[in-house]
C-alpha cells in the first residue's frame, strides 16, 4: 500500500491507545461498545456534545446511518480530528487520527476518555479511574509506522480468537479474514465497503492518503496477513 507525498498531508496523524486499568475490562455489553464508538462521533466537536448522555436512543445506536440530531441545537459540527480507523476490544482500544485544529487530538482524547468513564461509572455504579493512566498518543512520524498501523489496527480484534497471534501468526487464513470481516466494533466492514458505522471515519481521506479503495484495502490487508502468517512480529511500537 503506497501513501500520498507529505506536501499532502495536512495536519499530524496519532496513534491513540488505552486500556482499562489493571487490564479490567472496559465493554461488558453492546450497549457500552455502542456507547464508546457513537462517542467517537459526537464528541469529535469543539462543541460541547451533550447528546452523546442525554439524547442519544439505542434505536439510534443501532442505525448505521449518519445520526442526523447535532449535540448542539442549530450549531454547526466543528471537527477536532478525521479518524482513519478504529477498533475497540474488551479490555482497550485503538485510533488512528488526522489533527484538524491545534491541539485537537488532546481535546478529543479527554472527551471520549472522560465521556465514557462518566458513562461507565454511572451503568455500573462504581467510582474512580477507568483507563489505566493517561492515553497513550504517539504522534506517528516514520512511513513505515504510518503505512502498517491500519493494518495492525484492523487486526487486533483477533486477539479475541487467538491471543498469541502476534508470535505464532496467522494458521487459518479462512478463518481469520471471515472472523474481521463480521467483527462489528472497528473500522474494517467500512474501508471494505460494508457499512457498519460510516459516520465515524472520513473514508474519502483514508483512500486519498493510502493512495487505496475498498478492493484495493482489502486485497492488501489480506497479502500483509498472508506474508507474516507465520512469522514473528515486532509490534512494541503499536501497544501500550
Amino acid at each position: 500500500m503506497t501513501i500520498r507525498t507529505q506536501k499532502d498531508m495536512k495536519g499530524d496523524f496519532f496513534h491513540l491507545v488505552n486500556r482499562g486499568v489493571e487490564k479490567r475490562k472496559i465493554f461488558l455489553t453492546e450497549d457500552d461498545y455502542l456507547r464508546f464508538t457513537y462517542n467517537l462521533y459526537d464528541f469529535n466537536d469543539v462543541n460541547n456534545a451533550v447528546l452523546s448522555y442525554h439524547r442519544r436512543r439505542k434505536s439510534d445506536m443501532s442505525d448505521v446511518r449518519r445520526p442526523t440530531a447535532h449535540p448542539i441545537a442549530g450549531g454547526k459540527k466543528q471537527k477536532l480530528v478525521d479518524i482513519l480507523c478504529w477498533c475497540l476490544i474488551s479490555n482497550h482500544l485503538h485510533v488512528f487520527l488526522q489533527e484538524k485544529i491545534d491541539s485537537g487530538v488532546s481535546m478529543f482524547s479527554k472527551k471520549i476518555i472522560g465521556g465514557y468513564t462518566k458513562y461507565f461509572n454511572g451503568a455500573n455504579e462504581r467510582e474512580g479511574v477507568l483507563f489505566q493512566g493517561g492515553t497513550k498518543i504517539i504522534k506517528v512520524v516514520r512511513e513505515s509506522h504510518f503505512v502498517y498501523l491500519p493494518f495492525y489496527i484492523m487486526a487486533n480484534p483477533l486477539d479475541l480468537i487467538r491471543p498469541n497471534w502476534r508470535q505464532k501468526g496467522i494458521q487459518d487464513f479462512k478463518k481469520t479474514i471471515n472472523f474481521l470481516e463480521n467483527f462489528r466494533y472497528s473500522s474494517f466492514q467500512d474501508l471494505i465497503g460494508k457499512e457498519n458505522f460510516p459516520f465515524v471515519i472520513n473514508k474519502k481521506l483514508f483512500y486519498r492518503l493510502f493512495n487505496t479503495n475498498e478492493k484495493k484495502f482489502k486485497e492488501n490487508f489480506a497479502k500483509w496477513l498472508k506474508e507474516h502468517r507465520y512469522k514473528k512480529l515486532n509490534f512494541k511500537k503499536f501497544e501500550l
